[in-house]
């Protein structure tokens, strides 16, 4: 039985380690304190983020915030995880300006080049390729971040670091399953 075990675990890590990842999920906690300087806003951000194939969708719920919105996007790339500031990587087109509350949808196709702020781009390779495998290796490296600017703190009132975890596909979940099931059988017939 614990050879079993054992094989099936192996299987399992094999499994999540073989990149059968369907997408991944990002959050991203913005707050006055996560500010570079740190500031004392109450406001407040819980954004979620996720990555599917070559399109990053974008839910940005905010609110508290001390003065109107001018403007947000996300940063990349700072030289370590969860600190110091970068550039513009991806300008939030259609933010909802001149409010301290509301929400951002927007999905972006990380294929196009109008999605990058120039800058990033040309820094990055100057190819939509290359500037989102800067950003995505940023994401995981957690050194890009969610800024939502406005008209008191025209350098940011809120900031968060984007954190990813990966969703592991159905099938991935389905050949765990049958996995199980086929050790729980096997368990039964040495029973017998």
């Amino acid at each position: 039985m614990k050879q079993s075990l054992s094989i099936l675990a192996l299987a399992a890590a094999t499994l999540f380690a073989s990149g059968a990842l369907a997408q991944t999920m990002i959050r991203a906690v913005a707050s006055g304190p996560g500010e570079s300087p740190p500031n004392g806003s109450p406001g407040s951000s819980v954004a979620a983020f996720e990555i599917d194939g070559s399109v990053l969708r974008a839910e940005v719920p905010f609110r508290d915030l001390l003065a109107d919105t001018t403007m947000a996007h996300i940063h990349c790339c700072t030289t370590a995880a969860f600190t110091g500031t970068a550039p513009i990587a991806i300008p939030f087109v259609d933010f909802p300006l001149g409010v301290t509350a509301g929400t951002y949808t927007h999905a972006f196709d990380l294929t196009d080049a109008s999605v990058y702020d120039p800058a990033f781009l040309a820094a990055f390779g100057g190819t939509p390729a290359s500037a989102s495998t800067a950003l995505i290796d940023a994401i995981n490296a957690n050194e890009a971040y969610l800024n939502i600017h406005t008209t008191q703190f025209p350098a940011g009132e809120i900031r968060g670091f984007m954190v990813a975890a990966p969703i592991p596909e159905p099938a991935t979940w389905g050949m765990l399953g049958m996995g199980l099931a086929s050790l729980g059988m096997l368990k039964r017939r040495r029973r017998a």
